[in-house]
């Protein structure tokens, strides 16, 4: 898969100076109020990067685990947690193919989460077998919350081949994007620039992603065993409108 060797150097860096505070806090409360757990429950964050809601929820005495494919981004994740002695394992690992009793085993979690478009990596198979181990590791009523801003309601209303994104004060992103209809397939070649006192440091990445739309992702979770509650376009909580930056579906794991 396209994401083993995506997240490190200054791809990595940049992921992580375009995240404000201002932005994690609010994720941060959505996640808290959707999930309905609390200090002492257990929490997996998929795909956490290097733990910018994991560690937060840790602080609040939530028992995290995190699991991620970048080395980078779980080493900081881990020297962080241990520094601040938080109750918080950080997994170096492709959630995919990884053992769930690596994880914890099924049904330990009371509340699952992946934000940050990771929901949208894979294709039909490999994205109803992710739901699947997501919804496995869920307690019966336990809650996912997953967000996305690469569904079609979204993406495909403004989309551009070709933008300039940039990040801080020394950082451009050149975004050449490819979109198949027939495949719904959206492949994006990256360039990122840096100007620094030291000179110029340049990168390339390519990201692919499936365009679902909204209806489709929420076959997956039904196909998983999971209902959905609510669907917000905002990460304030209002309810999907077509052309919001994104998603964020809401489910919790039928109890039999």
């Amino acid at each position: 898969m396209w994401y083993t060797d995506f997240f490190h150097g200054l791809p990595q860096r940049t992921w992580k100076a375009a995240q404000t505070d201002d932005q994690t806090q609010l994720e941060l409360e959505r996640v808290i109020e959707s999930m309905e757990f609390g200090p002492g429950d257990r929490v997996l964050d998929v795909f956490c990067g290097y733990g910018r809601h994991a560690l937060p929820l840790a602080r609040m005495g939530a028992e995290v685990t995190g699991i991620d494919i970048s080395a980078e981004s779980i080493a900081e994740l881990q020297a962080d947690a241990q520094r601040e002695n938080v109750p918080l394992r950080a997994i170096q690992a492709d959630f995919l193919t990884t053992p769930l009793d690596v994880l914890g085993g099924a049904g330990s979690f009371q509340a699952v989460y992946c934000l940050g478009n990771s929901f949208c990596f894979f294709e039909h198979g490999p994205m109803q077998a992710f739901v699947e181990r997501m919804a496995a590791l869920l307690e019966p009523g336990g809650r996912l919350l997953v967000q996305s801003s690469m569904v079609a309601e979204s993406l495909l209303p403004d989309f551009q081949e070709r933008t300039w994104l940039p990040v801080g004060d020394d950082v451009q992103v050149l975004m050449e994007a490819d979109y198949d209809p027939l495949t719904a397939r959206l492949t994006q070649q990256l360039t990122y620039i840096q100007h620094a006192a030291t000179g110029v440091e340049t990168a390339q990445r390519t990201a692919e992603y499936t365009i679902y739309t909204i209806a489709e992702l929420v076959g997956f979770l039904r196909r998983a065993g999971l209902i959905t509650l609510a669907v917000y376009g905002t990460v304030e909580g209002d309810d999907y409108r077509i052309g919001d930056e994104g998603v964020w579906l809401l489910a919790e794991r039928i109890s039999h």
